[in-house]
């Protein structure tokens, strides 16, 4: 926790120190790019293609099982129309002739119908095949991708986390020492510009941040030490270079 007795300077300096700190972590997260988010779509994606994958393979089954059922059942009508055509030869009466022989045309319509479900069948399989390997090629090529994403991403952090770690570690020491309210108006600042800065120095007499011009009365009460002033502009803490221990030639 900051110190009753810190001063504005104390403060300003302990605020841009760890600006300063924060916009090293945000370089490594550049660094890193959308990496990280392209590797989490991925692997939704993924996810997602291998549900479709796997029911596309139930239905390629399912209508194999249909065609091997229609099959069977061709197979069943022939033994039954060979066996009647059989007993054709034995009948008695006109009665029997003619209950056998619609017997043998029921199987041989029955042989139609399954003749036909069966042309379905191979069709809608041939159909639904072709449209599993193309997804399972999709499927590849996206594992493929990311695998390439993640030894991308594996690699950056391998080179950075140590590095990250030790800023983190900084910027929680620093943070200890800024008034909680303060920080609470700091973080609020970063979060609302894309480069992270909320504390920023007075460059070329204006905002390093938003480059709005800073009035010179102004600039004299940041010198002075007596409060924390913010850009009328952006509302980021400006700081003199002398705070932030920067050499300027600025005339």
């Amino acid at each position: 926790m900051a110190t009753a007795t810190a001063s504005v300077e104390e403060i300003l300096k302990q605020m841009f120190s760890l600006q300063e700190i924060d916009s090293k972590i945000d370089e490594f997260h550049i660094l890193k790019g959308q990496l990280p988010i392209e590797v989490s779509d991925l692997e939704d994606e993924i996810a997602g293609l291998e549900t479709r994958v796997g029911r596309l393979k139930d239905q390629v089954d399912e209508l194999e099982g249909i065609e091997n059922k229609h099959k069977e059942n061709i197979i069943n009508s022939n033994t039954l129309i060979e066996r009647y055509n059989k007993q054709l030869d034995d009948v008695k009466n006109n009665r029997e002739f003619e209950a056998l022989t619609k017997e043998i045309e029921l199987q041989n319509l029955e042989n139609q119908l399954s003749e036909k479900k069966i042309r379905e069948s191979q069709a809608n399989k041939v159909a639904k095949t072709e449209l599993y390997e193309e997804t399972l090629g999709r499927l590849d090529g996206k594992k493929e991708h990311l695998e390439t994403k993640k030894v991308e991403l594996d690699k950056i952090i391998v080179k950075t986390e140590k590095e990250e770690n030790k800023l983190r570690k900084e910027a929680e020491k620093v943070r200890k020492n800024i008034d909680p309210r303060l920080l609470k108006s700091y973080d609020r600042i970063r979060g609302r510009y894309k480069n992270g800065l909320a504390v920023v120095t007075v460059m070329r007499q204006a905002c390093g941040g938003c480059f709005n011009r800073i009035p010179p009365q102004t600039q004299i009460e940041i010198g002075l030490f007596k409060a924390i002033i913010a850009c009328e502009h952006c509302g980021r803490v400006l700081v003199d270079n002398e705070t932030a221990g920067i050499e300027t030639t600025e005339e």
